[in-house]
């Protein structure tokens, strides 16, 4: 059986984590960061786990993973 191609565009998105779920950085933390409270901005740089639904969708962009 040939070689499974990885997804390059979610292997810079997701990485796996110990336990074996993926993590991934949140969006709007790029720009125009004067308008958001420091609150906000503090709570979005923490990593965020994948939902269960999409989890099998990104096992299959990330075969080695």
């Amino acid at each position: 059986m040939p070689k499974l191609k990885t997804h390059r565009g979610a292997a810079k998105r997701f990485k796996k984590s110990a336990s074996g779920r993926f993590k991934f950085r949140q969006s709007h933390r790029n720009h125009i960061l004067t308008k958001k409270s420091t609150k906000r901005k503090r709570q979005l740089r923490a990593p965020a786990y994948l939902k269960e639904v999409d989890r099998d969708a990104v096992k299959q962009m990330l075969p080695y993973a």
